[in-house]
């Protein structure tokens, strides 16, 4: 399962660093803030990336630990030195963030955490480094990999899948609506040479897709690359394990938050949570039976989105939907 993670000393690479901006920040604290009132409580940070949002709770809650959870061993790296101030109220473990019970059980109080923080996409750190291969803004070798050392590339997959397979990825992960025009294409180009390129990529997505369509909506590579992405790291269905499972890895009076930057996380976000906070008693009982009340209360609204103020400095926030919700007691299954 996880494994605990050390930094390496010397300078703090990612102190400070420009390009990370942690994506309502304040609005994160405060959902969480009052699950932190114990006298040693402990929040894990399930999708670590460069320890943005871990810094501002360290920073915050003097007698708070962090366990910040991450895949990828640049971002444990990176998010080590820069919490290393904090000593041992900060923890870094390296696994997927389905762990989060397993890592609660290790590190939580009495096996449980107080809060859990899941900032869920792609970080900075891999987005701004062309040589991960997430972007279709340079030229880098098409990788896609949130975890460097294992598992097939983004350019496997372009080589090995056969067009109702891609058709199929691009559709359900991206819902690009050329989904069988650009796998055509992408079969088309493989036939003459191997793609192994974002910008051979991104190339023959723009050529795939009909001109009128390329003026609306934003770079017309953004779907073909988040799918791409999802299908590398086979995020939707860590996605629906982790969220069942970071719920029971809270304590009754714990809260969670989840930041989604796309549609089809949202879904499942808000799937997991309307589930916890509605009764599952009979209808037409005149009154609620304990072991069917909801065992979580949402925090929010819908979800929460960026102001003007936050996309004006942060412009990566512009799609992303934030929910929370406070766990009421134990979910049936555990009662």
């Amino acid at each position: 399962m996880a494994s605990k993670a050390t930094s390496k000393a010397g300078p703090p690479r990612a102190d400070g660093n420009a390009l990370h901006v942690p994506v309502l920040l304040e609005e994160c604290v405060n959902l969480l803030g009052p699950a932190l009132t114990a006298e040693a409580p402990v929040m894990i940070d399930a999708t670590l990336g460069m320890g943005g949002h871990s810094f501002a709770f360290l920073e915050r809650f003097a007698n708070l630990t962090v366990v910040g959870i991450d895949r990828d061993p640049e971002a444990i790296e990176l998010a080590g030195e820069r919490l290393a101030r904090f000593g041992k109220r900060f923890v870094a473990v390296r696994a997927t963030y389905d762990d989060v019970s397993d890592v609660a059980a290790e590190y939580g109080r009495a096996g449980r955490a107080d809060a859990v923080l899941m900032d869920l996409g792609v970080s900075s750190l891999q987005l701004d480094d062309e040589g991960r291969g997430f972007s279709y803004s340079g030229d880098g070798p098409l990788d896609m990999r949130m975890d460097k050392t294992g598992g097939p590339t983004a350019a496997d997959v372009l080589a090995s899948a056969d067009k109702a397979e891609l058709t199929r990825i691009l559709r359900e992960y991206g819902e690009e609506r050329f989904a069988s025009r650009i796998a055509a294409r992408i079969l088309a180009a493989r036939a003459a040479e191997p793609i192994e390129r974002t910008g051979q990529l991104a190339d023959i997505v723009r050529d795939a897709i009909p001109a009128p369509a390329r003026r609306t909506g934003g770079n017309p590579c953004k779907r073909t690359f988040q799918a791409l992405r999802i299908a590398v790291n086979d995020e939707l269905a860590l996605l629906r394990r982790a969220i069942p499972r970071a719920i029971e890895a809270i304590a009754v009076g714990g809260r969670i938050a989840v930041e989604s930057y796309q549609s089809l996380e949202d879904k499942i976000v808000k799937r997991e949570m309307a589930k916890g906070a509605t009764s599952s008693t009979p209808a037409g009982l005149p009154v609620e039976l304990d072991d069917r009340a909801p065992y979580l209360r949402l925090l929010t609204r819908g979800a929460l989105k960026a102001d003007a103020a936050e996309l004006q400095a942060n412009p990566r926030s512009a799609s992303v939907r934030l929910r929370a919700a406070e766990r009421l007691r134990e979910t049936p299954h555990t009662a």
